[in-house]
């Protein structure tokens, strides 16, 4: 805990030399956040050196800005710190984005650290391929690393087209032994292989095309490379098991499908993988219905329901997380719409195959005009011990969050 408020009065102390910065010259700009986090685990830890039940985080991330010609020209360079109390593959740094950005009127180029967001399903994001995932922030797959890239995006009448160049490829990071969220066999973050000769050296390629046709915003891409998904296999480790990570190389085409209908939004999916193991295919799909200003008040409520399949069903042996072979998620958004930008998503998903399912809250609220709170809450339950929740079913915690914005 020392090491968390240490780190905490060290970054305050930077942001404060670096404000005034901020106005000095019209071309550029500091802004950026900093939280603390404080997560309680309900349950008493199942896995020997596991930490008990409360653990505390602090993190920084400030973002450098500068353009030129007219807006034509910018740097983004957006570093990230978290500190952890316990985890020691937790507390990282990483460069979230440090690229270089040209305009023009039908084309840009994109090039450097970069971080790419593909999808529009809520509960899972099958066609997000670009940037690794960054599991040590949280189990829900949102946070992700920084991805080396260059990127060539064609304005054009019928769509806009991305061409990537991804050289180099970034592991998917893990906690340690210390860590809640885990299974009993801890991944080894040293321990890694791969299927191509030249390892995380591979040069990754991807093509996308984008385009808006009237109410649906439609995507659809290629992409061959360093599959972001390891398999993880037992190994020895002296006289303990540990998993190894493999990275094989992988072809995946992807589709996804946005309808904006009235108070209806749906949403659609899909993904086919071929790797030398197996092929496969995948679908998230569902809708959003929003009930705007309920019983004449600001406040907007929707509701939510997604469906995920795969096709590797009970046989994938692969995958890592929750898989999502037969799954169905129901959820609702609140909007509050008032001054603090109070919402609240809550969500349950349940294995239609097992006995297993998920539970999630994550409500936020502004206070003043440059802090912010949240509380996310996560509740897991699987009776069946080949379900990917049987492992952390003793994991149900709360976290509480403050963050700093500057």
């Amino acid at each position: 805990m020392n090491r968390v408020i240490t780190t905490t009065a060290a970054v305050l102390g930077l942001t404060t030399l670096l404000q005034p910065f901020t106005s000095a010259v019209a071309d550029y700009e500091l802004s950026g956040k900093l939280g603390f986090e404080q997560r309680i685990f309900i349950n008493d830890s199942r896995y020997e050196h596991q930490l008990e039940n409360t653990q505390a985080s602090v993190f920084i991330e400030p973002e450098f800005y500068w353009e030129w010609g007219g807006g034509n020209d910018s740097v983004t360079f957006k570093p990230y710190y978290r500190q952890d109390e316990f985890d020691d593959e937790r507390s990282h740094f990483d460069i979230r984005e440090l690229s270089y950005v040209h305009a023009s009127d039908s084309w840009e180029l994109r090039a450097g650290i970069r971080k790419e967001f593909w999808g529009v399903t809520e509960f899972q994001h099958l066609v997000d391929v670009i940037n690794q995932t960054d599991s040590v922030e949280d189990i829900d797959g949102e946070d992700k690393l920084g991805q080396l890239m260059l990127n060539l995006s064609l304005v054009r009448d019928w769509g806009i087209v991305d061409l990537y160049l991804l050289p180099g490829f970034r592991e998917r990071t893990f906690g340690d032994e210390n860590s809640r969220l885990r299974g009993p066999l801890v991944v080894d973050n040293n321990n890694i292989t791969y299927e191509s000769s030249e390892e995380d050296k591979h040069l990754d390629v991807a093509v996308r095309w984008s385009q808006t046709v009237g109410s649906f915003d439609l995507g659809a891409y290629w992409f061959h490379g360093t599959n972001r998904e390891p398999v993880l296999t037992p190994v020895f480790e002296g006289d303990t098991v540990v998993l190894n990570q493999y990275y094989n190389q992988m072809d995946q085409f992807g589709f996804d499908a946005q309808a904006t209908l009235g108070d209806w939004l749906w949403k659609f999916e899909t993904i086919f993988r071929s790797t030398h193991e197996d092929d496969f295919w995948a679908t998230q799909a569902g809708f959003e219905y929003t009930f705007i200003g309920v019983l004449d008040s600001n406040v907007d409520v929707g509701l939510l329901a997604e469906y995920g399949w795969d096709s590797r069903g009970d046989d994938d042996e692969t995958a890592i997380g929750v898989a999502t072979q037969n799954d169905l998620f129901l959820g609702g958004r609140i909007a509050f719409n008032d001054m603090q930008s109070t919402e609240v998503l809550f969500g349950l998903g349940s294995d239609l195959d097992h006995s297993a399912f998920s539970f999630l809250i994550e409500a936020n609220r502004r206070i003043g005009e440059n802090f912010k709170v949240s509380l996310d809450v996560r509740f897991f339950q699987s009776s069946d011990p080949s379900d990917p929740l049987y492992s952390i079913r003793e994991d149900d915690l709360m976290q509480l969050g403050v963050e700093y914005y500057f």
